[in-house]
């Protein structure tokens, strides 16, 4: 269980304080799905669909590349 979950409707993290997911969270995520990189972006897309309805003043690209984005480069191993 991570204590860097999102705190929702500012979505910072609860572990840290930065904008959720934090790289901490993001490392976790990568492992956790790693081998799935779909089922990680489909999880984050729900994500992403409940912060633009919190944030609606977030420019959207801004949000994807928050939520979404980040699951398409490359990992620590370089995949």
């Amino acid at each position: 269980m991570t204590t860097h979950g999102p705190v929702m409707p500012v979505w910072s993290c609860g572990g840290c304080d930065l904008p959720w997911p934090c790289p901490t969270r993001r490392r976790e995520l990568r492992a956790e799905y790693a081998g799935a990189p779909v089922s990680l972006a489909l999880y984050l897309g729900a994500y992403l669909v409940q912060a633009s309805e919190d944030m609606p003043w977030a420019p959207a690209g801004a949000l994807h590349r928050r939520f979404v984005g980040w699951t398409r480069e490359a990992g620590p191993q370089g995949r």
